[in-house]
């Protein structure tokens, strides 16, 4: 038997992938984050399932119910709100699971940055302007932060930042970043991506503190950027005219113009 963990998206329920809800429909046992994945996924369980809400287990009192699953034989949808990759504590979950000789698989999920810059109508990487998205978040009560992984050090390459779990830190965050990126530098804040009450605050790194109340917590994420309101910037080559490439050599002398004919007979 697997245990499946199961990126559950940002928010909305609709953003759950389908590899995703066929999974948590056919496991009879499901393990989710109550306090970041919404109820509405738990509708796609089976009839007689069981459900566990993990906000309140510890680490061995989840790995536990894994545990006797597995002896029992089945399945386990474990879901894990956004995506399984960053900031979702399931690699001490799969070390105990390797310990314990249990199988398990990863169905990745919509991440929280592409689901807020989504909301905002923001492409985060533009030609001359980005090409590089750093993750990253400031030191917390759960997770400190390793050295050389500052503000500070990602600020110096003034790309586009998206800093997780830090709305708590904002003046910290204002603080370091404000010798990089200067304060004019455009800030976007959004609470809850993709759920019904999301909120989005837009403003300029000197002054975003002012805009910003106690409601916002825990789930906002932070987009800062000279990308966040640059209308000023190049195209993309890749649909340019007179742009050489597989799909559509400018010549017979192309190196591309063997690649398309091989193209052209593979679809007879």
């Amino acid at each position: 038997m697997t245990i499946h963990f199961i990126g559950a998206g940002p928010g909305a329920p609709d953003l759950l992938t389908l590899r995703g809800r066929d999974l948590i429909a056919s496991c009879p046992v499901c393990l989710y984050a109550g306090s970041l994945v919404p109820e509405a996924l738990l509708e796609h369980c089976p009839d007689g399932a069981r459900i566990i809400n993990t906000a309140p287990l510890s680490l061995d009192e989840i790995v536990a119910e894994m545990r006797a699953a597995h002896a029992a034989g089945h399945d386990v949808a474990r879901l894990h709100s956004g995506d399984l990759s960053v900031w979702s504590a399931m690699g001490e979950q799969l070390r105990r699971l390797r310990e314990l000789a249990i199988p398990y698989a990863i169905t990745p999920g919509v991440p929280a940055f592409a689901a807020a810059a989504a909301t905002l109508g923001q492409e985060l990487t533009l030609p001359g302007v980005a090409q590089s998205l750093v993750l990253t978040r400031t030191p917390g009560r759960a997770s400190a932060m390793p050295a050389g992984e500052t503000l500070a050090n990602f600020a110096s390459s003034v790309t586009t930042l998206a800093i997780h779990l830090s709305i708590h830190n904002l003046s910290q965050v204002v603080a370091e970043l404000l010798p990089h990126y200067g304060a004019e530098c455009p800030v976007a804040i959004v609470w809850r991506a993709s759920w019904p009450d999301e909120r989005v605050v837009r403003g300029r790194l000197a002054t975003v503190e002012t805009l910003v109340d106690d409601a916002l917590q825990r789930t906002a994420l932070i987009l800062v950027g000279p990308v966040l309101d640059c209308q000023d910037f190049q195209e993309s080559r890749l649909y340019s005219v007179g742009y050489d490439r597989r799909f559509r050599p400018q010549s017979a002398e192309s190196p591309f113009a063997d690649c398309e004919r091989v193209d052209k007979r593979s679809e007879r």
